[in-house]
Formats: C-alpha cells, sequence, structure tokens
C-alpha cells in the first residue's frame, strides 16, 4: 500500500531531524576529545600546584582588570578536568620533571637574560612584571643573595617576562631587553625596579628609561633603535602567553629545579630549594 505525500513528508522531516542530532553529537564528541588528549608535541604543560607559604598571597601580584587584547587568556588550574580514571600520577610527575629539566630552560649560550653556568645543575626560571612591587623586592633584596649560588656554578638564572599590567609593563619588558642587546639585562633591570615605589603598579616615564641608559653608559641612539623594535614587543607578549598557557597569572612566579611556587618568598625557602634540588640533580 503507497504512503500519502503527507505521511512521506514526514518521514523526511524525521529522517532530517535524525541525522542533525547525529551531527551535533559528533561535533561534541571531537570538542571532548580535543580537550581530553595528550599534549602535543611542542605544548608546554601546566606546573603543578604552587607551594603555600603563610602570607604568600600577599607576595603575588595579580591584575584586578581584564587582560590586554594582545595577551592571551589566562588558565585557570582550577579548572582543569580531573584525570581520568586510571591514570599514573607518577608517571605524569615523572614526565613533568623531565619536560621542566630537559626541555623548558633555555639553557643558550650568550643569553643576555640569563646569567649562571649552561651546566649549572638547577636553572631558576622567574616570570615578573616590571610594574609589581613583589617583583621589585625580590630583584632589590633577594635576588642579590642568590649570587653565591650563580658564582659557585650551582645555580642559572633564566628570566621570562610577564607583562599583566598593560603597555607601561611591556614598555619596560622591551627597555630591558634593548638593554640586554648592549649586554646590560640585569643592570637595567636592578636599576629600573630600584627606581620605582614598591607598592601599586607605578608608570615609567621615558625620562626614567633613559636616565636608566645614561648611569649604564648605553649608547642612546642604539638603544632607541632597539627599543623601537616590534620584534622585542612580540617576544615580551610571547613570553606572557607562554606563562598564561601555563596557568601562571600572577608575579613573581618561580621554577627552580622541578619545584614551581610563586611569591616574593624569604631568602631562606630559596636557599632550602635550590640547595635540596641540587643535592637531588647533582
Amino acid at each position: 500500500m503507497n504512503s500519502s505525500p503527507q505521511t512521506e513528508r514526514r518521514t523526511m522531516t524525521k529522517d532530517k531531524w535524525v541525522v542533525l542530532v547525529v551531527f551535533l553529537v559528533l561535533v561534541v564528541a571531537l570538542i571532548a576529545f580535543s580537550q581530553t588528549r595528550p599534549l602535543e608535541q611542542g605544548a608546554i604543560p601546566a606546573p603543578p600546584a604552587a607551594s603555600q607559604s603563610q602570607g604568600e598571597a600577599a607576595a603575588t601580584d595579580q591584575p584586578v582588570a581584564e587582560p590586554s587584547a594582545d595577551a592571551a587568556p589566562a588558565t585557570d588550574p582550577a579548572a582543569a578536568p580531573p584525570p581520568e580514571e586510571g591514570t599514573d600520577a607518577g608517571a605524569d610527575q615523572a614526565d613533568y620533571e623531565r619536560w621542566v629539566l630537559e626541555e623548558f630552560p633555555r639553557r643558550m649560550e650568550g643569553d643576555p637574560m640569563a646569567m649562571g653556568a649552561l651546566d649549572a645543575p638547577v636553572v631558576m626560571t622567574e616570570w615578573a612584571d616590571y610594574r609589581c612591587p613583589y617583583c621589585s623586592v625580590f630583584a632589590e633584596e633577594t635576588l642579590p643573595l642568590l649570587q653565591k649560588y650563580v658564582d659557585d656554578g650551582t645555580l642559572r638564572i633564566e628570566f621570562r617576562d610577564l607583562a599583566l599590567f598593560g603597555d607601561e609593563s611591556i614598555k619596560a619588558a622591551t627597555a630591558a631587553r634593548a638593554a640586554g642587546l648592549q649586554g646590560k639585562y640585569f643592570e637595567f633591570q636592578h636599576a629600573i625596579f630600584s627606581a620605582l615605589p614598591n607598592e601599586g603598579h607605578p608608570d615609567i616615564p621615558d625620562e626614567l628609561v633613559m636616565g636608566i641608559v645614561a648611569d649604564l653608559r648605553l649608547d642612546p641612539a642604539q638603544f632607541q633603535e632597539d627599543w623601537a623594535q616590534p620584534a622585542l614587543r612580540q617576544a615580551v607578549l610571547a613570553d606572557s602567553q607562554e606563562a598564561q598557557g601555563m596557568g601562571i597569572t600572577g608575579t613573581p612566579a618561580f621554577v627552580v629545579g622541578t619545584q614551581f611556587f610563586t611569591g616574593a618568598q624569604p631568602i631562606s625557602e630559596f636557599e632550602r630549594i635550590i640547595e635540596a634540588e641540587a643535592t637531588k640533580l647533582g
């Protein structure tokens, strides 16, 4: 018995809805798969939860405003999905330690943003913003006391930008990189941190920058030319996006050997971690 045209139309409409539902299910499944698949080569795993110490929240600076359009959105580690059932936590930790020891440090000869021996057993990576008061405290008070570990070959320090507080932060970071092209990166960094108040997020006027350039006896014309290079801005943004992609949203932040932590910790805490990592890795 032949079906009526009206029945055929209802059947075709039903078939279209079935196809649409199946398509949507496949899209959702693909999205879920992309969020849970293992890291691809070149991707950056998030560091483990930062170690906490009393008063740490007051020693880490985080922006209140929304990130700038230049910066990638920060990743919230708390929003990460839980491990799948059967995941080997020990294997994950081993993978993280291998990555953070072998792949993450730059260990580049002649790196102007690093100090210490290329083969130092412990590498300390610091992320900072030049307008962060706690970064300033670390640079002025703690970093000089770590020089003994650099001098005896135990520690290599590598700096990375995390520009959180807008264009003024980026401007200061590019100025430091321009000074680094004349071999005075850390001297410029120390001078600018020392010149700024250890509170709030101060502006960094050009007059201050050029005064430091004169004090360090840099070539001012060459500095101005380098400071204007778009490549320096892009490098600052790349560092910042990398850090945010790892879930780092406050400064200062550190990886020392295999240990990740945040805040302007007391010197005793840095000494404890550096010596423990040197013993483990030495």
